[in-house]
């Protein structure tokens, strides 16, 4: 089934850890929302950091993307989105059970579409889907990637976040020769980006002038802001935390550079 309407589908990635993953997807998520867009915030890290970084407490014993992964049959996916305090802003949460699935699935058939199957009714409900990955490759990750038309690279301006690029790149290789050759890198953001320090500079200058990073390499920084990491203590976006912060502003100006530059 095609996804009508032309919902982005984009997965938030990157095989490091602590290079801003999660911080992208929810306040990406939120700009989105505040540009008019319908945004499915998918959590599809077992660490939950994106359903907590939305404010929400998942219910117990409610549905969430683990029963939906384990059982795409079991009932429509509508079922497990839940509603944030925001307008056009939802989320499909993630709880610890997630890590559960890898396991279970390992020997199911065609267990690298379970969340494309999984996600199958959404499509015509939103704007923008923006799915949280782990912060390693995992058959999780397999599933994001199966189903996502788009990736979208957060890398720390550090030297190990930058030799980190080298293996996800290799990872969105393979999927698209082996699963879904529609998957395409639609940039990489720098992020933790610190003008008073001469390392930050270093790797946006890397990042700028390689062959292959360089002409995906979007033009907004995100800068270095404790008030982001005040807000995700909050369980609130940065934009609706404080909406004038440096936070604020580089992911409105990332959503436009975004919805300019296309699928």
């Amino acid at each position: 089934m095609e996804s009508t309407h032309d919902c982005r589908t984009m997965a938030v990635a990157n095989e490091k850890g602590g290079v801003g993953k999660t911080v992208m997807a929810v306040n990406l998520g939120a700009a989105f929302s505040l540009k008019g867009k319908a945004v499915l915030i998918v959590d599809a890290d077992p660490q939950a950091n994106a359903t907590r970084g939305l404010g929400i407490e998942v219910p117990e014993g409610a549905p969430t993307l683990y029963d939906l992964m384990k059982d795409p049959a079991g009932g429509p996916a509508r079922d497990c989105v839940l509603k944030t305090r925001w307008d056009r802003l939802d989320v499909l949460p993630a709880t610890v059970d997630l890590a559960g699935a890898e396991v279970e699935l390992v020997d199911e058939q065609g267990r690298e579409y379970r969340l494309k199957d999984a996600l199958e009714g959404l499509w015509e409900s939103y704007d923008v889907i923006l799915i949280d990955t782990p912060p390693s490759l995992s058959l999780l990750t397999v599933n994001v990637f199966a189903c996502a038309a788009e990736v979208l690279v957060p890398c720390q301006t550090h030297p190990y976040a930058y030799a980190a690029l080298e293996e996800l790149f290799d990872t969105v290789s393979a999927i698209q020769k082996e699963i879904n050759p529609e998957l395409t890198v639609t940039g990489i953001v720098a992020t933790f980006f610190d003008a008073r320090t001469r390392v930050s500079h270093q790797i946006l200058e890397k990042l700028k002038s390689h062959p292959l990073y360089g002409p995906l390499l979007l033009k907004t920084p995100i800068r270095i802001n404790t008030t982001i990491a005040d807000s995700a203590l909050v369980g609130k976006p940065v934009l609706f935390y404080r909406k004038r912060s440096y936070g604020a502003v580089d992911f409105m100006q990332l959503a436009e550079e975004l919805l300019e530059k296309g699928p």
